[in-house]
């Protein structure tokens, strides 16, 4: 069955090559999404320590509306005609979000989780600009995401800064 396309926005064929761009924005945002749920996962089993236990608690949580957000990018890549990749198209890039190999080092991991959050923000606010006028409905579900994506750096730089007045960031 042909597809039938629309005759304006995202979906028109005169839109095809920005459509296409807009995938690969998407899928940038989904591997970063499901690499930061890899990463949460071990920095959520991995702390030790008295202060450790907030952490983990926060990534536990943060875990399942990372995973939550890959879904809604790739359910966002499919209806935008394209494919949601397969592990073997994965790169890792999240070097600031390996586990520390003191498993005291809060500081480490709270770092990591400013740096990838402040990552994401930074996308999203890129697919949000690419998506004005051209694709309200990408653009509003991103709007969501990184909504989500602020408040969770909100927290760990509040979570950094008592560190810091307790002397110990």
């Amino acid at each position: 069955m042909p597809v039938r396309s629309s005759r304006e926005g995202i979906l028109s064929d005169e839109n095809a090559a920005k459509r296409e761009e807009l995938n690969g924005l998407l899928v940038r945002a989904y591997w970063m999404e499901l690499e930061t749920v890899m990463s949460y996962l071990c920095n959520s089993i991995n702390p030790d320590g008295i202060r450790a236990q907030e952490i983990i608690e926060s990534l536990e949580k943060d875990i399942q509306e990372e995973l939550g957000h890959a879904q809604q990018f790739g359910q966002r890549i499919k209806e935008l005609y394209g494919v949601v990749p397969g592990s073997m198209d994965f790169t890792p890039e999240q070097k600031f979000l390996q586990p520390p190999t003191q498993q005291t080092n809060i500081v480490h991991v709270i770092d990591g989780v400013i740096e990838a959050e402040t990552g994401a923000i930074e996308h999203y606010n890129r697919i949000i600009e690419f998506c004005d006028g051209l694709d309200w409905v990408t653009q509003d579900m991103v709007i969501g995401i990184l909504h989500d994506e602020e408040g969770h750096r909100r927290l760990f730089e509040g979570f950094r800064r008592e560190l810091e007045v307790d002397g110990l960031a």
